[in-house]
């Protein structure tokens, strides 16, 4: 088989088995079985460096750019990850009920309407110059992507805590 770095996202293809497994094929027809997409990263760039990952660890093909990819692999790599990673992104914080932690704060996320515990302060942290991520009680965490497309109001309560 071919390695990782050789691969370009033209030369490997991607289907689900009956199983509902990902099998990689590569351009010498070789078949892997079970590959995982895993983001290299997650919360900056989403859509770049993706490696397919084997189930015994090992890293059988690399995608630089998500869109660059063919369909169905790319939407079969969307719906993987999809359902591997959870992290809802917070659209408004509705309210909370105090301004000292701990607090429940009400929200509204990309996956509905929850409520969550904020612990401390410190529960929310600085990715980037906008990307913040709130980790609730339970260790879920929140992504806020950019702070200032919030509302007025959402971001009157999140300075509070920042």
């Amino acid at each position: 088989m071919t390695t990782p770095t050789a691969m370009t996202p033209t030369s490997f293809t991607l289907m689900r088995n009956p199983f509902g497994r990902l099998v990689l094929t590569t351009p010498q027809g070789d078949e892997v079985e079970g590959v995982v997409p895993v983001r290299a990263f997650p919360i900056q760039s989403p859509e770049n460096g993706i490696s397919l990952v084997h189930t015994d660890g090992h890293e059988v093909a690399w995608v630089d750019d998500l869109a660059a990819l063919h369909e169905p692999a790319q939407s079969l790599i969307r719906e993987e990850l999809q359902t591997r990673e959870f992290m809802p992104s917070i659209l408004s914080i509705e309210s909370v009920t105090s301004f000292s932690t701990p607090c429940t704060w009400q929200v509204t996320t990309d996956r509905g309407d929850t409520s969550f515990v904020l612990r401390g302060d410190e529960d929310i942290r600085r990715v980037g110059p906008t990307i913040l991520l709130v980790t609730d009680s339970h260790g879920i965490q929140f992504l806020i992507r950019d702070a200032t497309t919030l509302s007025r109001g959402s971001r009157k309560i999140l300075d509070r805590f920042l």
